[in-house]
């Protein structure tokens, strides 16, 4: 009987693995096919790209919608790249895989499987293709800020670069920052303009007014339909994600095999040395090593401090002067921190993204971030950050003034202040 007992738990988990990776594929943006799992578990080159894209798509802030360009294989590999290592991924095989797409199937998905593991993610993608019926608006820059970006194209640092160029991408920057600026304005007018004229006309009382997509789907049916077909597709999503949820025991049984396939060479998960256990002595040696060493790299370290000290103490005023800059520009940092930690004490930072709802004055809102709070949040990081901005131009314009000085015949006259 328990032989036939555990027969049948190793068929319902086969049968229960295809339908656990499909659920996995569905709840993923762009997922591909079950059977590019199965290739991957086997390293079939073909399944290769389809992972490469997987993983660039889950990594990466950047929604595909078909407005931008199409971004290269080789780019969005060596990207993924770079942000695995900055997240602490601890293989290195994805690292020594080529950058165009056409091996490393297996450890793709070894990849995909380590963000898996490590929770949130497929949250963190179904909260950022959700559909927005409302007008909402990020009070805080977190996930700018925890997101490292696209590559940048690669500038030769040696090579000259003219000034009159860095002046025309200045002023190009301060063109579209201007047009950026006023596009924002324009549509905040919009949408004072749509909550003001929908007003009563929202059937939640707390909201009060129509948002812009409700709008639209009073004044063009098609968008409806258009509205209709993406929640259908984000319940689908939200449904494959619920059954992967249920069955992801499964999958993660799947993924010891898949491991078990990988090289011994290749199956490491950390770097670290291996202590052998034979016993406390060799412990006790391996510490006595340590100790040893610890005292051997404090010696140099204090000998190497003591030369630096008696070289930098025949600069003479030149260095006395270059710390006390320093110390001031230290202590200006600090009680810049220190005003606003001192400003948000108390009260909670706003976070996360909020519909905007437009209410009356002198009627009491309703439950949510007001916008007085979310202003003075900005204006204490605004202060925070001129604070900076003046202190950077500051040590700008004394670098300025002493390579200028070292110039004999160069005559430097600094701009006007604004």
């Amino acid at each position: 009987m328990g032989r036939r007992r555990r027969r049948v738990d190793r068929a319902d988990a086969t049968g229960a693995l295809p339908e656990a990776i499909a659920a996995l594929s569905r709840a993923l943006p762009a997922g591909p096919s079950p059977e590019t799992f199965r290739r991957a578990k086997f390293d079939r080159p073909e399944a290769a790209p389809a992972l490469w894209r997987l993983l660039f798509s889950a990594l990466s802030e950047v929604q595909a919608d078909g407005a931008s360009a199409p971004i290269a294989l080789e780019v969005q590999a060596r990207w993924v790249k770079s942000v695995l290592r900055s997240q602490g991924y601890p293989r290195q095989g994805l690292a020594q895989l080529p950058e165009d797409g056409s091996q490393g199937s297996r450890e793709l998905l070894l990849a995909l499987s380590w963000l898996l593991a490590r929770g949130f993610l497929l949250e963190r993608l179904l909260a950022q293709t959700r559909v927005r019926l409302g007008d909402e608006m990020p009070v805080c820059e977190c996930e700018a800020l925890a997101s490292p970006g696209l590559p940048a194209a690669r500038v030769e640092a040696d090579s000259c670069v003219d000034v009159r160029y860095l002046q025309w991408l200045m002023g190009k920057l301060r063109l579209r920052w201007r047009n950026l600026m006023a596009s924002q304005q324009e549509q905040c007018a919009l949408l004072g303009k749509i909550h003001s004229y929908t007003r009563s006309c929202h059937s939640n009382r707390h909201l009060g007014h129509l948002s812009v997509t409700e709008t639209e789907l009073l004044r063009d049916p098609e968008s409806g339909r258009q509205l209709l077909r993406r929640l259908e597709s984000e319940n689908a999503r939200l449904e494959a994600a619920l059954e992967w949820r249920r069955r992801e025991l499964v999958f993660w049984q799947w993924m010891d095999t898949v491991l078990g396939a990988c090289p011994p060479e290749a199956s490491r998960s950390t770097f670290l040395p291996r202590i052998p256990g034979r016993g406390v002595k060799e412990l006790e040696l391996v510490a006595r090593e340590l100790q040893a060493l610890q005292e051997e790299l404090q010696a140099a370290t204090e000998a190497r401090r003591a030369a630096w000290a008696a070289r930098v103490g025949g600069l003479g005023l030149e260095w006395s002067a270059t710390q006390r800059a320093t110390q001031e520009a230290v202590g200006q940092e600090l009680a810049a921190l220190q005003w606003a930690w001192e400003e948000g004490r108390g009260r909670a930072q706003p976070h996360g993204t909020h519909r905007l709802v437009r209410s009356e004055v002198g009627v009491q809102g309703g439950p949510g971030l007001q916008a007085a709070e979310v202003i003075g949040a900005l204006r204490s990081q605004e202060a925070c950050l001129e604070a900076t901005l003046h202190r950077l131009q500051g040590h700008c314009r004394q670098e300025l003034a002493r390579l200028a000085r070292s110039l004999p015949g160069l005559i430097w006259i600094p701009p006007p202040g604004r």
